[in-house]
């Protein structure tokens, strides 16, 4: 029996249609986020569609500083991922919020959402793809060696280190605006980043090449900003589910299911993206790495007759027969 998908939201209708009919909002929604700059401008996106579908509706933003947040070492030292969304979360249980914005890639997906929640929407998925910002304007394949790369991501360093073995890969933490700050500084000679930080941030304009998902894999739930409440809120999910869009709340089954089964840690090189075509077929593309690029192993399968989740199953599944269990468990956390 497939297990049920870590944080699906619970309608299994496509989110805009469902709720189409006049429903009771609450007055007020107090919004809780991790307070960098970008985690911010999620939120107004978020206020913004919100007064768009209850036109009338007031929203409070209670912004909450992170372990994630005020850590600038290495993650697996203070719970790898869990550490963006623990205060988020408290928040939200305790009441002092009704609704929390987190970006999908920054929620752990080996194990449940925090009882008591769930996914109300999934909404539209932003640019999956990292973005290369170098002050001199040169493209990954034109960086000289010994070029210095700003990056504290396993998953890019391992890809970076199968391609381009003649660039150094050096700690970069922080949100988008302190990493364009240390590049600025000299800490780094260039910096990767996603493009949809970026984007949110204003900050398109520093970007020299946006490279493809076949350059570089991005990481699970990219791009993808989701609403978390506390179950009993049936009036507050109801009222944002219809900010959910079908086509990223599939894409994101499939990916968080295949992360869940993997059961990765945040040392692991794990990359992969699930996509829905112009015709409606969903695919899930996949690979784990070793951190030194030399091992990679591939899955690409597409659901056909198979529901998002069984997808992300199948394709864990396909990668475990391959050895990922052993890379996985191999790399030190």
């Amino acid at each position: 029996m497939i297990p049920v998908p870590i944080g699906a939201v619970r309608h299994s209708r496509p989110l805009r249609e469902v709720y189409r009919v006049r429903m009771s909002v609450p007055e007020l929604i107090r919004i809780v986020s991790r307070d960098s700059p970008m985690a911010l401008a999620q939120v107004e996106r978020v206020r913004a569609e919100l007064a768009v579908l209850h036109p009338g509706v007031r929203t409070e933003v209670v912004p909450v500083k992170t372990t994630g947040d005020k850590w600038m070492g290495d993650l697996s030292k203070v719970e790898g991922k869990g550490a963006f969304t623990k205060e988020v979360d408290a928040a939200l249980l305790a009441h002092e919020a009704d609704l929390a914005v987190h970006c999908v890639k920054d929620v752990p997906a080996d194990r449940p959402l925090p009882a008591g929640t769930t996914f109300a929407a999934f909404l539209k998925r932003d640019d999956i793809r990292d973005a290369l910002v170098h002050p001199g304007g040169l493209t990954l394949d034109e960086l000289p060696e010994g070029t210095r790369i700003g990056t504290s991501s396993v998953r890019r360093a391992a890809q970076l280190a199968a391609t381009h073995p003649h660039l150094e890969c050096v700690p970069f933490r922080g949100n988008v605006n302190r990493r364009l700050a240390k590049l600025a500084a000299g800490e780094a000679d260039a910096l990767l980043v996603a493009m949809s930080g970026l984007e949110r941030i204003g900050r398109q304009d520093v970007v020299t090449e946006v490279l493809s998902p076949e350059t570089m894999m991005p990481p699970i739930g990219a791009g993808i900003l989701a609403l978390q409440c506390r179950e009993g809120d049936t009036e507050l999910i109801d009222a944002v589910s219809g900010l959910g869009d079908p086509d990223t709340h599939r894409e994101a089954t499939a990916e968080r299911m295949f992360l869940h089964v993997l059961q990765g840690h945040c040392n692991s090189p794990i990359a992969g993206y699930a996509r829905v075509d112009h015709g409606g077929e969903l695919s899930l593309r996949a690979c784990v790495f070793t951190p030194d690029g030399k091992t990679r192993l591939n899955a690409h399968e597409w659901a056909g007759r198979l529901d998002p989740a069984t997808l992300g199953t199948s394709v864990a599944v396909a990668l475990l027969r391959q050895g990922a269990r052993e890379l996985i468990d191999g790399i030190p956390h």
